[in-house]
């Protein structure tokens, strides 16, 4: 990293913090306001995200309170841990907003509580947006200042994108009823685990510059991970597929066939929508593995092609 890069970096600080951190505070304040102005109509979904926009307006806060007192020559990688905070920030408010839409808004009546919601979904997009500004921002910056940030690099957001997909797929797993008993789908749950932690060591080795150390090769030691993750999921998204969804293993196709779901508002997601929720968020995260699998793959083949041959 170069320390002339970060110094100007730093300098051009301010004017990120007026025109992002400020819109970031107040869409998320509005956000939760909103819901929680609601009471007992907001529901467990609903007292779910509202912990989730709090979160974010007093994280967003204190980076800001951080970034104004000049604080960040004194630690090193603060500016890297705020850049990871907005990439995860942005796919929280962005999933609090699809999720909270399709979960507790179309069960609503027509009335000021619906109105509420939708507003509160608006703020959360906004916000989501802005923190997506950020990240855009600061890669830029990456680029004119020379400096570089993990997160900010094709693998890092890859990273990001597989351990919050799996984050949100361990908060529907919650629910033991899913897969307890079920030796199949107990693999999957494995699974999700067994890939999660080598994904989080990695942003983390990498945000302490620490990927060096290691004994072999980072690229090919990345390339091997990533290649037993594509084939683990592999496995969890066939098994979860057939064990959730197949009659003959004891599956639910439809909707309407689980007796725990209702049509009426139950301020919860029903089993089969968890169920479906999994699948989906195990599809998507086996195809951001698949992307970091070719790019590491590529890499390896540049080095091992600029190694010098032996006559």
């Amino acid at each position: 990293m170069s320390n002339s890069g970060m110094t100007l970096y730093l300098a051009d600080l301010d004017t990120t913090c007026r025109f992002l951190r400020l819109p970031q505070i107040f869409s998320t304040c509005m956000s939760f306001s909103l819901v929680a102005d609601m009471g007992i109509h907001r529901g467990y979904i609903g007292n779910w995200f509202m912990c989730i926009w709090c979160f974010c307006c007093a994280m967003t806060l204190i980076i800001l309170t951080v970034e104004l007192r000049r604080l960040p020559p004194e630690f090193p990688f603060f500016w890297c841990l705020s850049n990871t905070y907005a990439c995860y920030s942005a796919l929280l408010c962005l999933s609090a907003s699809v999720i909270y839409s399709i979960t507790y808004i179309h069960f609503l009546p027509y009335g000021p509580y619906r109105d509420q919601a939708i507003a509160a979904t608006a703020f959360s997009c906004i916000a989501s947006v802005f923190y997506a500004m950020e990240v855009v921002k600061m890669w830029e910056r990456c680029k004119i200042y020379k400096t570089t940030c993990y997160v900010l690099t094709m693998p890092g957001l890859l990273k990001v994108l597989e351990t919050f997909m799996a984050g949100i797929i361990f908060s529907f797993i919650i629910n033991t009823t899913l897969y307890l008993h079920q030796p199949a789908l107990e693999w999957c749950v494995a699974v999700y685990s067994i890939c999660f932690i080598p994904a989080a060591l990695a942003i983390l080795l990498n945000l302490g510059e620490w990927e060096y150390r290691l004994p072999g090769p980072f690229p090919l030691f990345q390339l091997v991970l990533t290649l037993l993750s594509v084939l683990l999921y592999i496995s969890a998204l066939v098994l979860w597929l057939l064990y959730q969804f197949n009659e003959e293993f004891g599956g639910h196709p439809q909707r309407s066939s689980d007796e725990h779901c209702r049509d009426e508002l139950t301020y919860d997601m029903c089993t089969w929508d968890q169920r479906l929720a999994v699948a989906v968020l195990t599809a998507i995260n086996l195809l951001a593995y698949v992307a970091e699998l070719v790019y590491w793959a590529r890499q390896v083949s540049v080095e091992t092609k600029a190694l010098p041959r032996v006559s």
